[in-house]
């Protein structure tokens, strides 16, 4: 992984074996970033795509093994109150299967690059954006302080 500061934002270039999302906040701690949106794009081995089941309260699963197309990625990360970060990410990843073209979306908890990854890490300007854990999804939404 390598990374440059431009302006307010942060350029992330993943490389093979990293993982994104760990990486993501990896550069967050490094950076003392405590809120950010990103977006981003690359070439991975493998993801965990979960989907929020509302009626049973709990995620599913799907582990893909394949060359992955990272077509779009997008989430954000925020701070804790005990320092830790919590994510909250989609992607879309595009592979074939027999010669057919397959795609998969939701919500990302993992992936690893293959080849390469690019990022863009935009640190909230002019505030931080707290977190509040959400008791029907065990997830942390944004909690805006007054």
């Amino acid at each position: 992984m390598d990374y440059r500061k431009f302006g307010e934002c942060y350029y992330i270039r993943l490389d093979r074996g990293d993982e994104v999302v760990s990486s993501i906040i990896d550069v967050c701690r490094s950076e003392n970033v405590r809120s950010a949106t990103f977006l981003g794009i690359g070439g991975c081995s493998d993801a965990e795509i979960q989907v929020f089941d509302p009626e049973v309260g709990v995620f599913s699963t799907e582990r893909v093994e394949s060359l992955l197309e990272l077509v779009s990625l997008t989430g954000n990360v925020i701070s804790c109150d005990d320092g830790s970060f919590s994510h909250h990410a989609h992607a879309l990843f595009a592979y074939q299967v027999d010669g057919q073209q397959c795609i998969i979306a939701g919500h990302l908890k993992s992936t690893t690059v293959l080849y390469t990854a690019e990022i863009e890490l935009r640190p909230v300007v002019g505030g931080v954006i707290n977190a509040e854990l959400n008791g029907e999804t065990g997830t942390y939404f944004w909690a805006f302080a007054e």
